[in-house]
C-alpha cells in the first residue's frame, strides 16, 4: 500500500494495526492526513491470508492437535487454550522468539501481524457508563477520569454504526444502549433462564450478547452478514464480524493517504525539546535489522497497552529521563485486566424435543447488578457481569458407554442433554503496585528490552469472585437446573486479554500520563488510544471504548495539528 522511504515525511504516524490502530488509520486518512501505519508483525490481507478459514476437523493430520515440539514454542500463549489447535495457533506469537518475564505470573497473549488481535477478539462490544467514569472519584480509588459518558456517547454511536453491533436495548443506566442491529436469538434454555431471572431477581436482566457481527439488512461496504459458522478466530472471509483487516484498514487504503509498513518495530518516539513536541518515531526493520527514523506532525500509539507503554518508557531524553510523559511516575503502573472464570453450570432436563440451527458465535450477557445507585450491599467495590450460554451435548457422550447394534446407532445420532453455564467477568481495581517494567539486561533479538510483569489480583477481586459463584449457583437452581456446580479458576492477570492502564488518563499531570483527549500531557502531539489509557477497568469488554476514544482523539488531532499538504 504505497511505497515508503525513510526520507519521506508524513502528517501522521500510527503505531499498530489492531482494534485501535485500524480506527486511527481510517479516521486520520479520511481527514486528509498522509499517514504512515507501522506494524511490527507480518502482512495479513483480508481473506487471502486466512489459511484455515474453511478447514473441517478431518482436514488436520492430528485432529487439530499441535505436535509436542511445536507446543514448546507457545507454552505461555497456550494458557488461553486456543493455541493448542492447528486452526488458530498461527495467530499467536512464538514465546521463544518474543520472550517476556514474570515476577508474578501474567498471561500476555499477543498476535504480531497486520490486524493484530482484531482477528482473534471475542467481539463483545459494551459501553461504559457514568457509573464507571465516576467510580474512582466516588470510591477514592486511583484518579478521576477526565471525561464523562456525555463526552464519549456520540463517538460510541459513530463507531457502533460503522462496525455493526447486534444487540437488544434494555434501558439500563449501568449499560447504556447503542446503535444496534437485530440481536442474535437466545435458544430455548437461555430464554427459560432469562424469564426465571426476571421473575425471581429484582434488577437483573439477561440478554443476548452485544457483539460486533452483522445481522439484519443494513449494508456494510466490503462485508456481509454473519454466517453462523463460529470459526471467527480463524479470520472471517465474509467480514461477518468486525476486524481491522475487513473494515478500517481497507477504508484507509481507499483514501490513497495510507502507507502501511509491516515488519516495523517502533522502539521510541522522538522528541524536540524546543518545540515540546514529538517529531516522529525510530523503527527497527525486523527483516533487515536496519534502524531508521520517520517524521510526522502527529503520532498515535495504538500498539496495545503493554507495547505502547513500553515505547513511551523507551523514549528517553534529557527532558524525559524516565520515559516520555512519565513526570508523574505512573507510566507502567496500574496494570489491570478483568478477572473471570468464576461462576456455575448446570443441566436441564426439559426441552428434549428442542434444538438450534447453526453455530451461533455468541451467547448471553447478564449486566452488572451489584453496587448500583450508591448501594453497597456486598463487601467489595464495583461489580461484574456474566457471559455464557446453553447447548446440548453430542454423540461423544455415547462413546464411553457399552453398547452395540441399533441402540448404539440411535444413541449417537441423537443430541444429549442441555447444559447452561454462567461465567462472571469482574472489574479489577487500579493498584499502583501492579506494574510492568523493562529489563535492559534481557534484550530481545532486536536489542530492545524485554517486559517484566509484577501484578496480581487482590482482596477486592477475591471477595467479588465468591459472589460471582454464589449468585450464578442461585440463579441456575432457581430456574430448575440440576447438578449445579460452582467453580473458581482464578488464574492470573492477562488471561482476560484486556490489558489496561499503563499510561492512564487523568486531570492532573502529576498523577497521570494522558489528558482527557488521550494526549501525553507534556507532548501534546502524541496520542495513546489503546488499553493503556484506561483509568479504571469497568467490568465490560473494553474494545468498543478503545475504538470510540480513538475516533474522538483523531477528530481532536485533525482540528489541532495541521496537515503538511494543506
Amino acid at each position: 500500500m504505497n511505497n515508503y522511504n525513510e526520507n519521506d515525511s508524513y502528517d501522521a504516524i500510527v503505531v499498530g494495526t489492531g482494534i485501535s490502530g485500524g480506527w486511527a488509520a481510517k479516521e486520520l486518512t479520511e481527514k486528509g492526513f498522509k499517514t504512515l501505519v507501522l506494524e511490527r508483525g507480518r502482512m495479513v490481507k483480508h481473506v487471502k491470508d486466512y489459511p484455515t478459514m474453511n478447514d473441517d476437523p478431518w482436514d488436520y493430520k492430528f485432529k487439530g492437535q499441535v505436535p509436542l515440539e511445536e507446543k514448546k514454542r507457545q507454552l505461555k500463549q497456550a494458557r488461553t487454550g486456543y493455541t493448542v489447535a492447528e486452526p488458530s495457533k498461527h495467530w499467536f506469537v512464538d514465546d521463544i522468539k518474543h520472550p517476556y518475564n514474570e515476577t508474578k505470573r501474567f498471561d500476555w497473549m499477543r498476535g504480531y501481524h497486520v490486524g493484530g488481535r482484531s482477528i482473534m477478539w471475542g467481539r463483545h462490544s459494551y459501553r461504559l457508563s457514568d457509573l464507571d467514569f465516576e467510580a474512582n472519584k466516588k470510591d477514592g480509588v486511583g484518579v478521576d477520569w477526565p471525561i464523562r459518558y456525555k463526552d464519549i456517547s456520540p463517538w460510541y454511536d459513530y463507531v457502533e454504526s460503522y462496525i455493526g453491533v447486534c444487540g437488544e436495548k434494555l434501558g439500563l443506566s449501568q449499560l447504556p444502549d447503542g446503535q444496534f442491529l437485530p440481536p442474535m436469538e437466545l435458544n430455548c434454555v437461555e430464554d427459560h433462564l432469562r424469564q426465571s431471572i426476571s421473575e425471581n431477581f429484582d434488577g437483573r436482566i439477561m440478554t443476548s450478547g452485544r457483539v460486533a457481527h452483522i445481522t439484519g439488512d443494513k449494508k456494510f461496504e466490503g462485508r456481509s452478514k454473519c454466517q453462523f459458522r463460529n470459526r471467527c478466530i480463524r479470520g472471517c472471509p465474509y467480514g461477518g464480524y468486525f476486524s481491522s483487516n475487513s473494515s478500517t484498514l481497507p477504508a484507509a487504503e481507499k483514501t490513497g493517504n495510507m502507507t502501511l509498513r509491516p515488519n516495523s518495530i517502533v522502539s521510541e518516539v522522538l522528541y524536540d525539546a524546543d518545540t515540546k513536541l514529538a517529531t516522529g518515531v525510530k523503527v527497527v526493520d525486523t527483516e533487515t535489522g536496519e534502524t531508521m527514523e520517520f517524521k510526522a506532525n502527529v503520532v498515535f500509539l495504538c500498539a496495545s497497552a503493554v507495547a505502547s507503554a513500553s515505547i513511551l518508557m523507551q523514549s528517553k531524553s534529557d527532558r524525559f529521563p524516565d520515559g516520555m510523559g512519565n513526570d508523574s511516575g505512573e507510566l507502567g503502573h496500574n496494570v489491570m485486566d478483568h478477572h473471570f472464570k468464576a461462576g456455575a453450570s448446570g443441566n436441564y432436563d426439559g426441552f428434549q424435543d428442542m434444538y438450534y440451527k447453526g453455530r451461533k458465535p455468541n451467547g448471553i450477557y447478564l449486566p452488572r447488578f451489584r453496587n448500583l445507585n450508591g448501594n453497597s450491599e456486598v463487601d467489595f467495590l464495583r461489580g461484574y457481569g456474566y457471559q455464557g450460554g446453553a447447548s446440548r451435548t453430542n454423540w461423544t457422550d455415547s462413546v464411553a458407554e457399552a453398547g452395540y447394534g441399533e441402540d448404539l446407532k440411535k444413541a449417537v445420532t441423537e443430541p444429549g442433554g442441555w447444559n447452561m453455564g454462567l461465567m462472571g467477568f469482574g472489574e479489577t481495581l487500579p493498584y499502583h503496585e501492579n506494574k510492568m517494567s523493562l529489563d535492559y539486561n534481557k534484550l530481545d533479538e532486536w536489542g530492545l528490552p524485554t517486559v517484566t510483569f509484577d501484578a496480581e489480583f487482590k482482596e477486592n477481586e477475591l471477595k467479588m469472585r465468591k459472589d460471582m459463584v454464589d449468585q450464578a449457583v442461585q440463579m441456575l437452581e432457581k430456574a430448575g437446573f440440576k447438578d449445579v456446580s460452582g467453580y473458581d479458576d482464578i488464574g492470573a492477570p492477562g488471561l482476560g486479554i484486556h490489558e489496561m492502564g499503563m499510561a492512564r488518563m487523568g486531570r492532573d499531570p502529576k498523577t497521570s500520563v494522558l489528558n482527557g483527549n488521550n494526549q501525553v500531557h507534556e507532548a501534546k502531539n502524541v496520542y495513546v488510544t489503546d488499553g493503556a489509557f484506561m483509568t479504571s477497568a469497568g467490568c465490560q469488554n473494553p474494545s468498543l471504548t478503545y475504538m470510540a476514544m480513538t475516533a474522538r482523539a483523531a477528530d481532536h488531532a485533525s482540528k489541532n495539528f495541521k496537515k503538511s499538504n494543506a
